[in-house]
């Protein structure tokens, strides 16, 4: 089993429009409205591949039903500590060029009891976990260092995995995390510099190993991704594809990662897998909702390099 942790869950409106210009009235061409998280989108992505992905994390009440509904229908078993309060909701604006817009919603506040019932949660289904993966923001009003808790809740033996930005990466890395994975933006903006060329990013990455890391997967878009510990280093080169929509491309990627990680692949398979999902992902509207057939036809065409 991969558990999840979705702490903070939203209902996603995606716009498509030809163009999205600011303070003029746009039309849309498509419109979807669905439940998401990333770490919601991780287990999709995981049970669309044939895996068993468990969620846990915070609801609430008042349009919780929708989550529910959704997960049991993507066939992902789920245990969610409920809150009073309602789910925030963020708009996703992808124009001709497919690129994304994105407005997020404030969400409603977490209690310290519900909180603590969390990190109770987190311990006991980690114990029956090969990984745990936690990723997104956080509640209104919660800090950082709660990321760091949960990882420190994680049960011994059970492989640890953030996908965080700014201090909760922080927070994750220094509890102790096997893999975390930035994108080029990201990236940059936590190490504080731009980054030009692969051994830039290659020392940015071997700058999350030292902090504590012990692996880092990057992903790069078009350009595919990089996985290091620090010892060797893989590059695997995205196929070119359709885009038709970047969300939840890295998800998708994280989910087929940490299916290999959960089978103790070997590292050129763990990057394979995580670029032909996060590959897959963006040739659909709908999101992680790639077709298991595309994930595998692309797996079987790219080629893993080795860097060092």
């Amino acid at each position: 089993m991969i558990l999840t942790v979705c702490l903070s869950p939203s209902i996603d409106i995606t716009v498509e429009v030809d163009a999205l210009e600011v303070g003029k009235t746009n039309i849309a061409k498509r419109k979807r409205v669905r439940p998401g998280g990333k770490a919601l989108n991780v287990a999709l992505g995981i049970s669309r591949l044939g895996g068993d992905a468990f969620v846990t994390g915070f609801m609430y009440r008042q349009n919780g039903d929708l989550f529910d509904e959704w997960l049991s229908r993507g066939g992902v078993r789920h245990d969610f500590i409920m809150n009073e309060g309602r789910v925030r909701e963020n708009y996703k604006f992808i124009d001709h060029r497919s690129m994304l817009t994105e407005v997020n919603d404030i969400g409603a506040e977490v209690s310290p009891e519900n909180l603590e019932k969390l990190l109770v949660r987190v311990r006991e289904l980690s114990a029956k976990s090969r990984v745990t993966v936690i990723s997104g923001g956080l509640p209104r009003e919660v800090g950082a260092e709660y990321y760091g808790e949960l990882f420190r809740a994680v049960a011994p033996g059970c492989l640890r995995v953030a996908d965080a930005t700014g201090g909760k990466l922080n927070a994750a890395i220094a509890a102790g995390v096997d893999l975390v994975k930035p994108n080029l933006d990201e990236l940059q903006n936590y190490i504080g510099r731009e980054m030009t060329c692969r051994q830039d990013m290659l020392d940015a990455c071997r700058e999350l190993i030292r902090r504590g890391a012990k692996n880092v997967l990057l992903s790069m878009g078009k350009e595919g991704a990089v996985l290091t510990d620090g010892k060797e280093g893989y590059y695997c080169r995205s196929t070119s594809v359709a885009v038709n929509s970047t969300v939840g491309a890295g998800d998708a990627m994280v989910a087929a990662a940490v299916m290999k990680m959960a089978e103790g692949a070997p590292m050129p398979e763990i990057l394979r897998a995580g670029t032909a999902a996060g590959t897959a992902a963006v040739t659909t509207f709908d999101e992680i909702a790639f077709p298991p057939e595309k994930y595998k036809e692309i797996a079987d065409s790219l080629q893993v390099k080795r860097l060092f």
